[in-house]
């Protein structure tokens, strides 16, 4: 089996994607063992000293100030977990729920956290043998951590709540029992430490990321047999035009659009058939561009969140010390994946306005709705419809989280960065972009059985002939989303980069 090896440093998006959706197995550095150990003695240290340490033998939030005694910090341990399982809502999918276990483990491996070795292996135990807490998806204010979804996590560990285990949901001690791993006692600070972190919405925002920088390689394709389609006019793509204005995501764009393109007798130069194109031809680069620039920015939050330390306190085994400070802000976050749903949803927009150019025929010089017995069959004008819908919602949803706070703990905890709320709808917009460009690819092809006669380009016709082995030509009106559910099929299977690569062309 395929693994991957934990140290709290070296994490990477990739690593995270294949344990969530791969399995690919974890497991911990043995330097990472030895910081968990030697953090885990300062501790207990403390503990024999009877210091008072905020989560250790103290209160939580505005019960700071309440000193526990030695005998209870066990039991409020537990009763962190329990008070704060708090979560309402849907389950959170698998992979999002593997994604969280992973990023809190290799958090907890830097050896900051003072957790106990074996809490951490049970985690690790847990994952490899696929033992899925339920998670609800909403109670998260996204500072203190992801706190209520984090509990429910722990719920499991310590033989409570619910898991999913060889596709049934059941209690958690009767999971952990039928997956052979034993349900542990939590002890002295390790309740906060396991819950006290971004890890929900940075697991979140980790496979927004992944799926992200797919979908936008798969916009500049699906784009460029829209410009065939319209008899696009190529010059707007020259490496000069983004030279001079030399921002990386454009540049990257263009040369993907002049890849796809290539030997098609479809595109046209300018002056040729029209001086000039549309912004939503034109400005394919720009736009695009400047989405994917904005993904490259999410990437280095992302990076930097999943092998950081946002538990409190933190623990300093070096010099001894123990320090609260506010890691577990998920401010970073939070405004990486409003800026993530906000740059999406751009590609949508763009892509409902070729959509548009291609349906309407006072746009171009194409059937009307591209169908020959226009009148009789409406053929593919409600497509416009249905893209036009979910930009519009997108809107909605771009409105950012992050400008929002609500003090919580009686103004103990008095901003917060309603960071997992913003990754919880960076996804679904994902999802909706997603959706508009397969109907964009969807008409682009239909659009194309009205260009019979000249070459399509060397990309554009790899993709267009994926489609037909999926979907026919429309020649009469159909249920159009039996098509429109396959081409986003094609769009999330990653096929369009399978078949380009069959003939030497590499999205960037």
């Amino acid at each position: 089996m395929k693994k991957v090896v934990i140290d709290g440093n070296n994490l990477t998006i990739e690593d995270v994607v294949r344990v969530a959706r791969d399995r690919w197995e974890v497991v911990l550095g043995e330097i990472a063992k030895e910081r968990i150990k030697h953090s885990r003695k300062i501790v207990e240290k403390y503990l024999k000293e009877g210091r008072v340490v905020y989560g250790i033998t103290t209160g939580f939030g505005k019960f700071s100030e309440v000193v526990i005694s030695k005998e209870d910090t066990e039991k409020l341990q537990e009763n962190l977990i329990m008070s704060h399982s708090c979560g309402v809502g849907k389950p959170l999918p698998e992979d999002v729920v593997r994604a969280i276990m992973l990023l809190r483990t290799n958090a907890l491996a830097k050896g900051y956290s003072g957790v106990r070795l074996e809490t951490v292996d049970t985690l690790i135990d847990m994952l490899n043998k696929n033992v899925i807490p339920v998670i609800p998806e909403k109670g998260s204010l996204g500072a203190s951590g992801d706190l209520a979804p984090l509990a429910h996590m722990v719920l499991v560990m310590i033989g409570k709540g619910e898991a999913f285990y060889e596709g049934e949901r059941m209690p958690g001690s009767e999971a952990m029992r039928k997956a052979g791993i034993p349900v542990i006692t939590l002890s002295a600070k390790e309740g906060l430490a396991l819950i006290n972190g971004t890890q929900v919405m940075s697991a979140l925002g980790c496979l927004n990321l992944y799926d992200a920088k797919r979908l936008i390689k798969t916009a500049d394709a699906v784009a460029s047999l829209t410009l065939e389609a319209l008899r696009g006019i190529i010059d707007a793509f020259d490496e000069r035009v983004q030279i001079v204005r030399p921002h990386k995501g454009q540049a990257i764009s263009a040369r993907n659009v002049r890849n796809m393109v290539m030997e098609s007798e479809l595109v046209t130069r300018q002056g040729q058939i029209r001086v000039q194109d549309a912004y939503t031809l034109r400005c394919i680069p720009q736009v695009h561009g400047a989405v994917r620039d904005a993904i490259s920015y999410v990437e280095e939050v992302l990076k930097t969140e999943i092998n950081s330390a946002t538990d409190n306190p933190l623990i300093f085994p070096d010099d001894g010390e123990v320090i609260s400070g506010g890691n577990f802000h998920g401010e970073p976050v939070a405004l990486a994946m409003d800026f993530l749903a906000i740059a999406l949803s751009e590609i949508a927009n763009i892509s409902e306005r070729r959509i548009e150019r291609l349906v309407n025929s006072q746009l171009n010089d194409l059937p009307p709705f591209l169908t020959e017995k226009g009148g009789l069959n409406s053929g593919m004008m409600i497509a416009q419809y249905t893209a036009a819908s979910l930009v519009s919602e997108n809107k909605v949803l771009a409105h950012p989280a992050s400008v929002d706070s609500i003090p919580s703990s009686a103004n103990q905890e008095d901003h917060v960065s309603m960071g997992t709320i913003a990754a919880r709808k960076a996804r679904e917009v994902l999802r909706n972009v997603a959706t508009v460009l397969a109907i964009e690819l969807m008409v682009a092809s239909q659009a194309l059985e009205f260009r019979q006669g000249f070459r399509r380009g060397r990309g554009t016709n790899e993709v267009y002939k994926l489609v037909r082995e999926k979907v026919k030509p429309l020649e009469e009106d159909r249920e159009l989303y039996v098509d429109i559910n396959t081409c986003f099929d094609i769009i999330n299977s990653g096929m369009i980069e399978k078949v380009l690569e069959n003939v030497g062309i590499i999205l960037e």
